[in-house]
């Protein structure tokens, strides 16, 4: 069996509908890029379809909780790049972490962690993943992300250093 893709990646285009007056992507739609760019990335990385997965489980990921840093602005007319990885898990929930970064990808633009728990359909009930839906989840999981419930703000800022040594390395202006 092949290696799954832990942190997919893939580039969107930055709308003029989406912006705000300054030519900023609206804080709203941030949301709409990551949540649209994970199920592009389930679909192509892991060939899961949400919604053929919730009728056929009867059940469904609901988010929780955002964690959201908006960091430099997202630009009109601007490729970003989305990449989204699972960084922690349990019997009934899963952490994701979303980052939008500027085409070379070597600035963050924003970063998000989706909480999200395993409900029931119709009635909304936590209930637990199937034993094969947690094999999957534990070879996606990113091991290398020391998940800390309170510790966004520090993965941020370790993100962030990341990024500036690896411009520094490079050669790249700050």
């Amino acid at each position: 069996m092949s290696t799954l893709v832990k942190t997919p990646e893939t580039t969107h285009h930055v709308y003029f509908q989406d912006c705000d007056m300054l030519g900023h992507l609206n804080n709203s739609r941030y949301l709409d890029y990551f949540l649209n760019a994970r199920e592009d990335h389930t679909t192509a990385h892991y060939s899961l379809n949400m919604g053929e997965l919730a009728r056929a489980q009867h059940a469904v990921w609901v988010i929780t909780k955002h964690h959201i840093s908006y960091l430099k602005a997202a630009r009109q007319g601007a490729q970003v790049r989305i990449s989204s990885q699972l960084i922690h898990f349990d019997n009934s929930s899963l952490v994701l972490e979303m980052q939008m970064r500027d085409e070379a990808g070597t600035r963050l633009l924003a970063l998000l962690w989706s909480e999200m728990a395993y409900v029931t359909m119709p009635a909304g009930t936590r209930t637990d993943h199937a034993n094969a839906m947690m094999d999957l989840l534990e070879q996606l999981d990113v091991d290398t992300v020391d998940y800390d419930p309170d510790g966004f703000d520090e993965r941020v800022k370790a993100v962030r250093q990341q990024l500036k040594k690896q411009r520094r390395a490079a050669g790249s202006d700050e």
